[in-house]
């Protein structure tokens, strides 16, 4: 059956990977599955035929048969659950990899977007430097402990798996604020997983939506 996802027509960051079609593209390649995808404006998105897929207006979606999915960490979970590649045989090691998973969108990106927001929503606020101090120590909390975790390991837990995927690109939100500079571990945890194929696939298909625009 084929797979269609749903993209922003016009990324506001302007093909830089960070949109969260990202998440799905790059999953999709890695498990060598074809796609396509449905380019929607920000006026679609808010359209009851695009909330009949999901229901708070946003993207990505999944639609394979009569299955449409929402939520990049559902739509990933999925992918990785019915494709090899992407979860360990190892029912431990399965197991292990979904927490992190949920790490990666539970515990890690919160304080990391939490900021990134904060510039746009109070950003002009008398009050925002110490506001932003403190979301910063927030955020240098979370990446110590996950600098900890993962310390000369190249993946999380043994090799790569979903878990790595999105934490990778968790981890690129924040990249050249100053902030995961300080460990030069995630760092390069970040850079191994920007040098998959499949990673290097799926930005260019991203990028190439931006560069048409």
């Amino acid at each position: 059956m084929t797979i269609t996802i749903t993209a922003f027509e016009t990324s506001p960051d302007g093909g830089k990977g960070l949109a969260r079609d990202m998440r799905v593209r790059w999953a999709l390649e890695e498990v060598g599955r074809p796609y396509g995808v449905r380019l929607v404006s920000f006026k679609a998105m808010k359209q009851p035929a695009h909330m009949a897929i999901h229901p708070f207006g946003q993207i990505p979606t999944y639609e394979e048969g009569g299955l449409a999915l929402f939520e990049t960490g559902a739509i990933v979970f999925h992918i990785a659950q019915h494709n090899s590649g992407l979860l360990p045989d190892d029912a431990y090691a399965r197991a292990r990899a979904i927490t992190w998973m949920f790490a990666a969108l539970n515990t890690v990106e919160p304080p990391i977007v939490e900021r990134e927001q904060a510039h746009f929503t109070v950003g002009n606020m008398p009050w925002f430097p110490q506001l932003l101090d403190v979301m910063n120590e927030n955020a240098r909390t979370r990446l110590s402990q996950l600098s900890d975790s993962l310390g000369n390991n190249d993946w999380l837990d043994g090799t790569f798996s979903a878990a790595d995927l999105l934490m990778v690109l968790v981890l690129r939100r924040i990249e050249g604020e100053g902030i995961l500079e300080n460990f030069p571990n995630l760092c390069a945890y970040v850079a191994r997983g920007e040098a998959r194929p499949a990673y290097k696939r799926a930005y260019s298909a991203q990028l190439a939506v931006a560069n048409h625009n």
